[in-house]
């Protein structure tokens, strides 16, 4: 039981065309900025006299999309309470397509940035809300490998971007080249709003609103298995789920208790911090600024945009050995992994491009690629997708929403930092703003070593126990003979029955 049906699996991946859009979105822009056509149609330069406008424009175009984002997870956190996971998404689908269209058919830089900052806010909206859903309709024995799709989907599109950022720069039409790359990111949104009246509600959220019924079909459809007639697991997932919902219904759940239970301030400090830490690798600035980085180590033509597609090509991949990988290594032990790894390959490279950026030397040139495509070997097989599986399950179901928004705003506040900054910085210090990323990701692996509970098997419920909480009913440590005594008892009553109200809470109680 629990390892997930084909119903169950196909709305993993549809649903993760969100992660698609989120991807792509976010990296087109390395596209756009390895394209002449799109400095030439603004009138940018990054060199020469008006370099320091160029800069400014270019810092600016990743700033406000940055900024967008965290604007954009403060709304997710309130609006996927509100109407829910399911048409939170369809409301971000329509965001994402209008900035789409903006960006798309900008005639002038003002016209751009304004569609790049409500592309942010899209993106922002939907980086929280998909993992949020994954994880509530995933069972815990896989759930790392179903949000792990988040990851992939995500990473695709930045492959997707890159490579289409490559085809575009051989097309004769100069203002075809920029304008296509960024009248794609409608495509992804446009299917999964079309798709979205098939998709479940999250069970949990259902559950949540009291809505019993409608949550036990879903965990049904869910669920479903020939070697389980009886629905057993879903009998046991419902019971779990709503008895949880029960208790911490008697917690003070306001915004104020987010801050003020050591547990609850715990996740939260938690959750920013792995996102944080994630970015502060270097990831988006490498990302964004790769077509430019390629260029200061003596690469020109159409070279860069390929290398770039090719290392988000490999970076997809890795994404999906990740998510082979999580359920039996576990998530703290590959985050660890992957941030000793980062470090290793982004010193050998800072000291590449501090002896050869400008130079001919061609072996220290490729050495100086070679550390890149070593750095997104480590960071996508261990840190990517994994810092979106670990804080979408900290959270209890009453601020999942919440919780995983603000760790986001890590992501986004990092990537607002470190981008926005980047431009100004690699004018003015060069290889230097890489000891930054270093140094805090030297001293963030401790933290991930000593301070990150492993959450791997458990389910979401059974969570709040490593931060304290009181759990309603440990599944996970029950003994088989009290397991086997259980599932009888689910067998006889009716298990949508409130459990403070009727019998299968004290025969609950009385079997474990």
């Amino acid at each position: 039981m629990g390892e997930g049906n084909r119903y169950n699996y196909l709305i993993v991946f549809f649903v993760a065309l969100g992660s698609f859009t989120y991807g792509y979105n976010s990296a087109i822009i390395g596209s756009v900025l390895g394209l002449p056509s799109f400095f030439s149609y603004f009138n940018l330069e990054l060199t020469g006299p008006n370099a320091a406008y160029g800069n400014r424009i270019t810092g600016a175009t990743n700033g406000l999309f940055s900024g967008g984002g965290m604007i954009g997870c403060m709304i997710t956190a309130w609006l996927a309470d509100k109407v829910g996971r399911r048409m939170g998404v369809q409301i971000i689908c329509v965001i994402c397509i209008i900035s789409a269209i903006i960006q798309g058919a900008s005639v002038a830089i003002a016209m751009f940035l304004v569609g790049r900052f409500i592309n942010g806010v899209g993106v922002g909206m939907m980086a929280p809300i998909i993992p949020t859903y994954l994880s509530e309709v995933a069972p815990a024995k896989i759930r790392g490998r179903m949000v792990a799709s988040h990851g992939i989907l995500a990473i695709s599109g930045y492959s997707v971007a890159s490579w289409t950022g490559y085809g575009c720069y051989f097309e004769a039409n100069p203002d075809i080249q920029w304008r296509l790359c960024l009248s794609l990111q409608v495509v992804a949104p446009l299917l999964l709003i079309a798709g979205s009246p098939w998709l479940p509600e999250s069970p949990r959220w259902l559950i949540l609103k009291d809505r019993d019924d409608e949550g036990f079909a879903v965990l049904r459809k869910l669920h479903h298995r020939a070697s389980d007639p009886d629905e057993i697991f879903a009998r046991e997932e419902f019971l779990q789920i709503r008895q949880q919902v029960a208790l911490d219904a008697t917690q003070d759940t306001s915004i104020k208790a987010l801050f003020k239970q050591p547990s609850i301030r715990k996740r939260l400090l938690l959750g920013l911090f792995v996102q944080f830490i994630a970015q502060s690798t270097g990831v988006l600035v490498i990302n964004n600024y790769q077509v430019i980085l390629y260029n200061g180590l003596g690469l020109s033509g159409s070279t860069p945009l390929l290398l770039y597609a090719v290392y988000n090509t490999l970076a997809a991949s890795l994404n999906v050995v990740n998510s082979l990988i999580i359920d039996r290594v576990g998530r703290v032990r590959l985050l660890s992994i992957g941030l000793v790894g980062d470090l290793v390959a982004l010193t050998l490279f800072t000291v590449m491009v501090a002896e050869y950026s400008g130079t001919t030397n061609k072996v220290g040139e490729g050495f100086g690629v070679f550390f890149l495509f070593l750095f997104v070997l480590f960071y996508a097989s261990c840190v990517d997708a994994c810092s979106y599986v670990y804080v979408s399950e900290i959270f209890p179901t009453w601020m999942r929403a919440q919780g995983v928004a603000f760790s986001l705003l890590g992501l986004f506040g990092g990537t607002l930092i470190y981008t926005q900054a980047a431009t100004t910085a690699f004018a003015s210090i060069g290889w230097k703003y890489y000891l930054l990323f270093i140094a805090i990701t030297f001293l963030g692996l401790f933290i991930v070593i000593f301070f990150l509970p492993e959450t791997k098997g458990l389910a979401l419920e059974e969570i709040g126990a490593l931060f304290g909480d009181e759990v309603a009913l440990d599944l996970s440590h029950l003994t088989l003979e009290q397991r086997e005594a259980l599932d009888r008892k689910l067998l006889d009553v009716d298990v949508k029955e409130k459990p403070q109200d009727g019998a299968i809470a004290h025969q609950v109680e009385t079997t474990v």
